[in-house]
């Protein structure tokens, strides 16, 4: 705990604050060999995942026994452009959805089938396969209207200090973007990547996984996946992304 301590109170000293213009992905501050095996769809090791999403995609199940593909058809074109816009608000159920649970509403609702586990790796699959198709697109989510209220809740979450520590989400991804903590370097929270292959995990994981690991770094409570509150946040870091370009499948440390 000491030792966390004075990591933090060294990189706050030495902060350099991160504006909108200045953010950029986090895959600017990987190694140039990681950048380029990112860049490499033979060499991403995510892209496994993408096309394990894309089996499932064409796969009956439920008992209407009916595929994501009989009623979305061609994911590179019905898809398109669809993941740099979550999360969102549902038009049906006024809630706020992130990918994996639009995917598992479609599941449910008109599939008859039940949702998939969170973190499990056929909704990691898919929500991957569905996010690879925006890939190069800028995100663009909605913010107003029935949107505003969750995207200030976000905005409330990351700027509040949290935890042991006392650290919030800006004290590290807008004060000291790029600075060393523990043999990484801090981005600025942008969430183009995910779902992303950690080299740590060995595995594909999804953004709360990673929201989950930050919350247990600065000592606070870890939230359920896909909870409302980590929802909030994924759309104010989303909001934080606007025009950045979806990367999925990232590469990260």
């Amino acid at each position: 705990m000491r030792s966390a301590l004075l990591a933090l109170v060294v990189l706050m000293a030495g902060a350099i604050a991160a504006t909108a213009e200045t953010r950029t992905s986090a895959r600017e501050l990987l190694p140039p060999e990681l950048q380029a095996q990112q860049a490499d769809d033979d060499a991403n090791p995510g892209m496994l995942w993408v096309t394990s999403g894309q089996q499932l995609w064409s796969m009956p199940a439920g008992a209407n026994a009916k595929s994501c593909s009989e009623c979305h058809g061609d994911a590179t074109t019905s898809m398109r452009g669809i993941a740099a816009r979550y999360p969102a608000i549902d038009a049906k159920s006024g809630r706020l959805m992130n990918l994996e649970q639009r995917i598992n509403n479609c599941r449910t609702a008109n599939m008859a089938a039940a949702a998939l586990p969170y973190e499990g790796e056929d909704l990691l699959a898919l929500t991957a396969y569905v996010a690879h198709q925006s890939r190069g697109l800028p995100v663009s989510v909605r913010i107003d209207n029935a949107a505003a209220p969750h995207f200030e809740a976000g905005r409330r979450f990351y700027f509040e200090r949290q935890g042991q520590l006392n650290v919030s989400c800006s004290q590290c991804h807008d004060d000291n973007v790029g600075r060393r903590l523990r043999g990484d370097r801090i981005s600025s929270g942008l969430p183009t990547a995910w779902p992303a292959y950690r080299l740590d995990w060995q595995k594909m994981g999804s953004l709360h996984r990673r929201l989950r690991a930050c919350s247990l770094g600065v000592r606070a409570e870890q939230l359920d996946f896909g909870s409302p509150e980590y929802v909030n946040l994924e759309l104010y870091l989303a909001g934080r992304a606007d025009g950045h370009l979806v990367e999925t499948p990232g590469l990260r440390k």
